[in-house]
């Protein structure tokens, strides 16, 4: 009887410093854990590294996209001020455009642009962004959305950046959107001429002639134009029109059909 009040007392101590064993262990696990963030060059090597694929089976190799983008990005994230923090942008950027995600690009690009305005890199991300529009063209006969906004992408390049080198690209890519419009506009028009809509097809061609000139189809555009004139009864603007194809293109189809135009209105 003597000895239970001792033995009581321990189990009791040894109870307390289970409970306190357990709480400690208990905020333990609650407690945040805190990850250690490679360095920013580390970083940036291993997003270079992702880009470059894995080989599995020596096929093609294959390219984790969101993963570099998600590396790239946590540079971003943790070393805002760093000097690779802005390269990071661009590598987002660019991994989109390679991955075909257009849009996710596009936005990049632009903010690139806005937040750098001053970076020697905008007149690519400018040109950029016209390639992500012009990567989404559709055909000649479809909405040419996608093509008026690469060229004005290619405009605000070639007026604001003169004689930066991505310019000399842009220039060649602006001459294919427009005759790219061009032949478009010239398509419409051929859709009312063949419905006899002589008034709506007159006015297509002359925004080729007017807005497109000097792309190929000023001959087609003038002619067309002059068919249109015919049919609308007003013979002299049509016959002057079949004069000018006939005296500037020479040698070409359209002359001969110009100059049997003339003939029969003699």
């Amino acid at each position: 009887m003597v000895m239970q009040p001792k033995l009581s007392s321990t189990v009791a101590t040894a109870l307390i410093l289970l409970f306190a064993l357990g709480f400690l262990a208990s905020c333990k696990e609650e407690a945040p854990l805190f990850i250690d963030v490679p360095p920013a060059e580390e970083l940036y090597d291993k997003g270079l590294e992702i880009l470059k694929g894995r080989r599995i089976y020596f096929l093609f190799p294959t390219v984790d996209y969101d993963e570099a983008i998600e590396t790239f990005q946590t540079i971003i994230d943790n070393y805002p001020y760093h000097e690779l923090a802005v390269k990071a942008e661009l590598r987002i950027a660019d991994t989109y455009f390679e991955d075909e995600r257009y849009d996710g690009a596009l936005s990049y690009y632009r903010s690139f642009s806005d937040l750098h305005p001053q970076h020697p890199k905008v007149p690519y991300t400018v040109l950029r962004s016209a390639l992500c529009h012009y990567n989404q063209i559709h055909s000649i006969n479809r909405d040419q959305t996608a093509t008026r906004k690469a060229q004005e992408q290619l405009e605000i390049l070639i007026r604001d950046y003169p004689y930066a080198a991505e310019t000399r690209e842009g220039e060649t890519l602006l001459r294919d959107l427009r005759t790219r419009l061009s032949r478009n506009m010239m398509q419409l028009g051929d859709f009312y001429l063949n419905r006899d809509e002589y008034q709506s097809a007159a006015e297509r061609y002359r925004s080729v002639l007017n807005i497109y000139p000097g792309l190929g189809l000023d001959a087609e555009g003038l002619y067309k134009l002059g068919v249109c004139y015919e049919n609308m009864m007003r013979r002299d603007e049509a016959r002057r029109l079949f004069h000018v194809v006939v005296a500037n293109y020479p040698n070409s189809d359209i002359s001969e059909l110009a100059a049997e135009r003339i003939a029969a209105s003699n």
